[in-house]
C-alpha cells in the first residue's frame, strides 16, 4: 500500500475512532436514563410513562 494512503488512514482513524466511540457511549447511557429502562425493556409497573421532556 502507498505509505501516503496508510498515513492519511491512520490519520482518518485516529480522528474518527474517539468521536465515533464518545457518540456510541453517550448514546447507551443517555438512552436508558432519559427513558428509565433499556430500550425493548417493558417500563417497571408504576414508573412514570408520560413525562414531558422540556
Amino acid at each position: 500500500m502507498n505509505p501516503h494512503i496508510k498515513s492519511f488512514l491512520a490519520n482518518v482513524l485516529v480522528a474518527v475512532l474517539p468521536a465515533l466511540l464518545l457518540v456510541a457511549t453517550t448514546a447507551f447511557i443517555s438512552i436508558p436514563y432519559t427513558l428509565g429502562h433499556h430500550p425493548g425493556d417493558l417500563p417497571a409497573q408504576g414508573a412514570a410513562t408520560s413525562r414531558h421532556l422540556t
